[in-house]
């Protein structure tokens, strides 16, 4: 494994058992937040995974002046991020479609408030270079390695493009891996083919992987969510904190499209990203904060009810019966 990607895997490293995830989140707050010295004595505990929300925020500078405490609780995965929502040691989440829909399967009680969206094209199914797998239908009777856990966005994008290419989902075997457990077996040789997200995604190409399928062209719904744990919603102040950072964050992704170079250049400093991959994740980057509108809802049902239907979503909720539609209106 050659330096730049033991760079990576231990940037975007994780605590994973309880003990770990509250000392995470147990961190000073943001040296940014309410710099003007004031504060309401609320404190905003936000979820993110590898990084990413807070290298953008810090990046454009959208966190200051807030009048709350800023906190962050980092994970490498959603799955870890919810258990830190259900744990209470997290007052926001970020993850896409289907982990939040299995997060609301396991009855973690949050709530999606804003949606986001991107072209799909940061999840793909990467196989080796010199890999027999030049199609999806190459990979029946093969291992597939799905990061991060059941009921990952990489998952839904595998059972839909065999779903597409006329297999089962029990074609393949499944092996469920973290990803920076399996960046580094998919880097040594150990795994041919990998169903991955983001930085992950990214360096595994870098590193001779050759992608397969990506999640372009519906093959995902492209849709994400920043979600709020119900309990930061029935408390006054954190929710109104959960508002103004959800406008903020909006405020961080207009920067990012007007200022692409740097937010690469952060990526690089923040993440241990190389410059290559700095540049495909920004170009692979959600654009803007949406309303959880009857339209987002519907496109993310179909997830789940897809995922349902091949045992790996169990129950499946209604998603329309976990969304809070009055902090980010039409």
């Amino acid at each position: 494994m050659n330096r730049m990607t033991t760079r990576t895997l231990r940037t975007l490293g994780a605590a994973f058992s309880l003990a770990a995830l509250l000392a995470t989140t147990a961190c000073g707050g943001n040296s940014e937040a309410a710099s003007d010295g004031s504060s309401s004595g609320v404190t905003l505990t936000i979820g993110d995974q590898a990084k990413n929300l807070q290298t953008l925020l810090n990046a454009s500078g959208a966190l200051k002046g807030t009048s709350y405490d800023v906190k962050w609780a980092e994970f490498e995965g959603a799955a870890p991020l919810f258990q830190a929502v259900q744990a209470g040691a997290a007052d926001t989440s970020y993850a896409a479609d289907l982990p939040t829909l299995q997060a609301l399967s396991g009855s973690v009680p949050v709530k999606a408030v804003g949606a986001l969206r991107n072209d799909g094209t940061h999840t793909g199914i990467v196989v080796r270079e010199g890999s027999s797998v030049k199609s999806v239908k190459d990979l029946k009777g093969k291992k597939v390695v799905v990061s991060s856990a059941k009921g990952s966005i990489a998952e839904y994008l595998l059972a839909h493009v065999l779903e597409q290419a006329g297999l089962s989902y029990s074609d393949v075997k499944v092996q469920y891996l973290l990803p920076t457990d399996a960046q580094a077996a998919f880097t040594s040789g150990k795994i041919e083919a990998w169903a991955t997200f983001g930085v992950y995604k990214a360096v595994a190409e870098q590193q001779g992987g050759r992608l397969l399928v990506n999640g372009a062209d519906g093959r995902v719904s492209g849709y994400g969510f920043i979600g709020a744990s119900e309990k930061a919603l029935a408390d006054k102040g954190k929710k109104a904190a959960v508002a103004d950072y959800l406008r903020r964050l909006d405020k961080a992704l207009a920067w990012s499209r007007k200022h692409p170079d740097d937010y690469a250049k952060a990526i690089q400093q923040n993440n241990g990203a190389s410059p290559e991959v700095a540049k495909t994740l920004v170009s692979q980057a959600n654009s803007e904060l949406l309303p959880v509108n009857s339209q987002v809802v519907d496109a993310v049902q179909k997830v789940g009810d897809t995922m349902h239907g091949i045992g790996v979503l169990t129950p499946n909720p209604t998603v329309a019966d976990h969304v809070d539609t009055s902090l980010v209106k039409e």
